[in-house]
């Protein structure tokens, strides 16, 4: 009697386990806003990490595809990208779920598998996955590992294709070659003088650009310091707006413009005899946020938040694509060289001059692809109120459009300091062909679909 006695409590103890092993345990949940704290999280890697704004675009571009493609390859919301990106083809299969597979988790897992792969501080990659899929375990362990099984197919194909862009071969290319005679041809600028950044960007794959050159600007004026020369007036051009900036005072609204949108990831700053980097986020980043707040704005549901970022991402990956190749290939000086040698010896632009070729203007190119998309997404007239430069001790600032947004993005190069006006313009139209096109090229939508407070429209 006393050894049943002793066996009672174990035999409990085994049914109340399993009742409770076979009671069915709620789904992972999973929101937009977990999506946006992600992208938050690579984005912080990256400026930590110094990423140069083409390689930023890189960065974001390949695991958000990973993240739609597990979303949307096989649950009908939205169209697959296969074929629709550059070698992302048929023969790039992936593979349907299991039933029931939580969907949206396997998109957050399929993101930080590729983003592990691009970033350099990949222990902080996984760092943050181990701590969300610990939780997720204790929720739910069969739906993790289900997710997670999917996810890791998907990345796979999408890791594969990702190493055929020819990025790898361009690390071993040689550097720009500055030493060179001609007047008119980039030079490294004050104060690191460092080496032109990513000469052979252009030799990148594109998303959907059929080649680098597709939406090749119209050349710049040709140089020349003669008084009466087109190119001459709008070197002084710089020079006079930036001394009526200086006069007016460091609060001038054309001062903050300029601030606002530097984004420049490679100010450097000197102290006594050490010089040290000023992390800030790249020209992409400063976009990718302003999707953040359109779609958090907007109500955005995790679909179409993902969509959102991903369509986002690929027009900034071209645009980067598009404006390097033309910089390369006029090789343009920049404004702070000639004013310093020709007009005034002790000009300094008001941001620090980036350290690669002038023409055209990167902010320019990649600020209206963006805006062109989000339009696409979000609505002509979506007006909201950028914070994203909060972090970086920067003020908020209001615009009525995505279209305002990009306009301002691209004058403050000119009021930098660092840009002709020419390059200015000829990037927006530059920028906006490329948003154009990849509207045009990209059919995502296969229904009406409808977000909280907004309804999708030519995505």
């Amino acid at each position: 009697m006393r050894i049943k006695a002793f066996f009672i409590p174990i035999v409990l103890g085994i049914i109340t386990l399993l009742l409770y092993s076979c009671e069915p345990k709620e789904e992972i949940e999973v929101t937009a806003g977990d999506y946006h704290l992600l992208v938050d999280k690579v984005t912080a890697i990256m400026v930590n990490d110094i990423f140069s704004p083409p390689q930023a675009s890189r960065v974001y571009v390949y695991p958000n595809i990973a993240a739609y493609e597990a979303l949307n390859a096989h649950n009908g919301n939205y169209k697959s990208l296969i074929p629709q990106l550059n070698g992302f083809n048929n023969n790039t299969e992936i593979p349907v779920p299991d039933a029931n597979t939580n969907l949206k988790l396997a998109a957050l897992l399929a993101y930080m598998q590729v983003a592990e792969k691009l970033v350099f501080s990949e222990d902080v990659i996984r760092t943050y996955r181990d701590s969300l899929t610990t939780e997720w375990s204790r929720q739910n362990p069969e739906s993790l590992e289900k997710a997670k099984t999917y996810a890791n197919e998907v990345s796979a194909n999408v890791i594969a294709w990702m190493e055929n862009d020819l990025y790898r071969e361009t690390r071993s290319m040689p550097d720009y070659d500055f030493f060179n005679e001609d007047a008119a041809r980039w030079q490294p600028t004050p104060p690191a003088y460092m080496k032109g950044i990513e000469p052979h960007w252009a030799k990148i794959r594109p998303m959907v650009m059929d080649s680098a050159s597709q939406f090749k600007p119209a050349p710049p004026p040709s140089f020349s310091l003669e008084k009466e020369s087109e190119f001459y007036r709008e070197l002084t051009e710089v020079y006079q707006i930036s001394e009526a900036i200086r006069a007016n005072g460091n609060d001038s609204e054309k001062m903050e413009i300029a601030r606002f949108w530097d984004c420049n990831p490679y100010v450097s700053i000197t102290k006594g005899h050490f010089m040290f980097a000023e992390k800030k986020i790249t020209p992409g980043a400063h976009w990718i946020g302003i999707c953040k707040i359109a779609a958090r704005n907007s109500g955005a549901d995790f679909d179409l938040t993902v969509l959102a970022y991903t369509k986002t991402s690929i027009a900034l990956f071209d645009a980067f694509i598009s404006c390097w190749d033309e910089k390369y290939r006029s090789n343009l000086i920049r404004p702070e060289t000639l004013i310093s040698e020709h007009i005034d010896q002790t000009w300094q632009p008001i941001l620090q001059t980036p350290p690669f070729p002038e023409y055209s203007s990167g902010h320019s190119v990649i600020s209206n692809a963006a805006a062109k998309v989000l339009t696409s997404i979000f609505g002509e007239n979506f007006g909201f109120i950028d914070d994203t430069e909060v972090a970086f001790n920067l003020p908020k600032r209001t615009f009525s459009s995505f279209y305002d947004a990009a306009q301002e993005a691209a004058l403050s190069r000119l009021y930098g300091g660092i840009h002709y006006r020419f390059a200015v313009e000829e990037g927006a139209t530059q920028g906006k062909n490329i948003g154009d096109y990849v509207n045009n090229k990209l059919q995502l939508k296969i229904e009406s679909t409808k977000a909280k407070g907004i309804i999708t429209s030519n995505q």
